[in-house]
C-alpha cells in the first residue's frame, strides 16, 4: 500500500510515517526541509530497508509545489492508496490583532493544500473505486478557541471539505475520515513546564490513522475526536 503524508518530519506527521512504516507500507513524504526529509528516510530505512520511500521538499502554502509533491509522488508509485493531509499551520491570535495576510497563510496551508491533493489524486481513487483520505483536522475545528483566530476558521473549514468529500467518494468506495486532536505534545510546546502526560501524544493520533486502515471494506470511520483526559490546555 503506498501513503501521501504532508507535514512529515515533525510531530504528528513524522508519529503518522513511522507508525505506516512499522506496517511495511511505502511512503511519499514532504516537509518544507530536505534535511529533515533526508534524516527521516535514513531513520526508517534503518528500521525497514525494503520499503519504497520517496521524499520531496515543498511548502505546503504554495500551491505549485503541493501539485508537484502530488505529481512526482503518483509519477513514483502509479496510484496513493491512502492519502494523509497534516500539514498545518497555527499562529496564535485573536482575529483582531493578527498580523497581515495570517488568515491567507492558514488558509494556504490548512485548507487548500488539501484541497488540491484531493484535486489531484481523488480521481484516481474514484476512477478505481478504492483508497483512503485522513484529513488531519482539530478540536477547534467544532469548538470556538478564542486565540485560534484564523486556525480556527481555517480547521473549521477543513472538516467541511472533509465531509463534501466523503459525500461525493462515497458511490465510489473511498473512504474518508476526520481526525480531531485536541491538545497534542508537539515541538510547539517545547519547554512547557506542564507534565507530558496531560496532552494527547503524537503517537496517539498515528495509532487513530492505523486503526482507521484497519476496518474491514464495507466500514468507514467518519470522524475521531482525542482530547486531553483532563480536558484542554
Amino acid at each position: 500500500m503506498n501513503i501521501l503524508i504532508t507535514g512529515a518530519t515533525r510531530g504528528i506527521g513524522k508519529a503518522i510515517a513511522l507508525k505506516m512504516a512499522s506496517k511495511g507500507y511505502n511512503l511519499s513524504l514532504c516537509a518544507r526541509n530536505m534535511a529533515d526529509l533526508q534524516e527521516l528516510k535514513m531513520e526508517i530505512k534503518q528500521q525497514f530497508p525494503s520499503l519504497k520511500i520517496y521524499i520531496q521538499a515543498a511548502n505546503c502554502s504554495i500551491k505549485e509545489e503541493v501539485s508537484s509533491f502530488a505529481v512526482n509522488a503518483l509519477k513514483e508509485f502509479g496510484f496513493v492508496d491512502v492519502l494523509i493531509n497534516n500539514a498545518g499551520i497555527f499562529k496564535p491570535s485573536v482575529i483582531l490583532d493578527e498580523e497581515e495576510g495570517s488568515m491567507q497563510q492558514h488558509l494556504d496551508v490548512n485548507l487548500l493544500a488539501p484541497y488540491y491533493l484531493y484535486k489531484h489524486i481523488g480521481p484516481l481513487m474514484r476512477d478505481a473505486k478504492k483508497g483512503c483520505i485522513i484529513n488531519i483536522c482539530s478540536v477547534a475545528s467544532k469548538e470556538i478557541i478564542v486565540n485560534a483566530g484564523s486556525y480556527g476558521v481555517t480547521k473549521a473549514a477543513l472538516l467541511s471539505l472533509n465531509h463534501m468529500m466523503r459525500e461525493e467518494m462515497r458511490e465510489h468506495g473511498v473512504k474518508v475520515t476526520a481526525i480531531l486532536p485536541g491538545s497534542t505534545l508537539t515541538s510547539s510546546w517545547e519547554g512547557t513546564s506542564i507534565a507530558a502526560d496531560q496532552f494527547v501524544q503524537a503517537e496517539d493520533v498515528a495509532q487513530a490513522v492505523d486503526a482507521v486502515l484497519s476496518l474491514s471494506a464495507g466500514a468507514n470511520i467518519d470522524e475521531i475526536i482525542i482530547k486531553p483526559l483532563y480536558g484542554q490546555i
